[in-house]
């Protein structure tokens, strides 16, 4: 049996999704009640949070979990409750943790890298089975540019010349439901990519091809960025975060690609363009796409 956080988002639906396909029992972690409407079909639910589990007798039943939570400022200390509260239930289940490429790099002081390295830490000390997956920047947070890609034929970010191994989420719930079902690799560290890294001149680039439309890229003064972040509600400390990110970025951080996705899917990482064509009507369409917008 499997438990799914973050069963909701990007990640973890596609993931929902794959474990369905194998016919795999898995069951997803809800906030609240009326978050199980948004399931796949058949999914089974359980209402609980990081920092108010399921009860011990519940999370006994489950052999493997897949631990993934929002971005924000408390997110060490939810996932390290949720940890605990594992430990505490008496049962030793495989964990298949989502962090983030630069976790593993103790010289990385971006502040969303040092949460999960906190994380690992605490899940290291307890002698739980751990596979860690370390995606790239995902494909999916280019998403909050559609509305200048759209109006204004312009991506603005704070990235400089920086290259991204920007990777698909559908192509991280892939390597995670192997994972899971105990086919792919069971420890370690997976740095997960796409098959090539791209500084956003090349993603404008492609963009521009793929929707015949002339887009191009601005590089924003990080201190222009975060009054932005800051004006359309972004609270401080992920603003800061980031702009701390975004110069990890300039300074080549980013620029990794790796052959994890198909060691553990036996398929390519899917390139932009694939990407890019099934988002299309988000680019193009109506209406607004979530900021940050620089």
């Amino acid at each position: 049996m499997i438990l799914v956080t973050g069963a909701t988002g990007r990640v973890g639906f596609r993931l929902l999704e794959q474990l369905a396909d194998a016919q795999a029992s898995a069951t997803a972690m809800v906030r609240v009640e009326a978050k199980a409407e948004d399931l796949p079909t058949g999914v089974g639910h359980v209402v609980a949070t990081l920092d108010a589990p399921p009860p011990a007798e519940v999370l006994q039943t489950f052999e493997r979990v897949f631990l993934l939570s929002p971005v924000h400022e408390g997110q060490a200390e939810l996932e390290v409750s949720f940890v605990d509260a594992l430990v505490a239930a008496g049962h030793g289940p495989h964990v298949v943790k989502v962090a983030v490429d630069g976790f593993q790099e103790p010289d990385c002081e971006v502040r969303f890298m040092r949460n999960h390295r906190l994380i690992a830490a605490h899940l290291d000390a307890t002698g739980l089975p751990v596979t860690y997956l370390a995606p790239n920047s995902f494909m999916e947070n280019l998403l909050s540019s559609a509305d200048t890609i759209r109006n204004q034929g312009t991506i603005f970010a704070p990235a400089g010349d920086g290259r991204i191994g920007f990777v698909a989420a559908g192509d991280v719930a892939a390597v995670a439901a192997r994972a899971l079902t105990g086919i792919g690799e069971q420890d370690g560290i997976h740095v997960l990519t796409g098959p090539e890294a791209l500084s956003y001149t090349d993603v404008a680039d492609r963009i521009s091809a793929v929707f015949a439309r002339q887009v191009g890229y601005e590089d924003v003064p990080p201190d222009r960025a975060r009054e932005t972040m800051l004006a359309d509600g972004l609270p401080a400390w992920q603003a800061d975060g980031v702009i701390e990110l975004f110069e990890w970025i300039r300074n080549g951080g980013c620029d990794t690609v790796t052959d994890e996705v198909r060691q553990t899917t036996g398929e390519d990482a899917r390139p932009i363009e694939d990407w890019l064509s099934e988002m299309r009507g988000v680019f193009l369409g109506p209406g607004d796409v979530s900021p940050p917008r620089f």
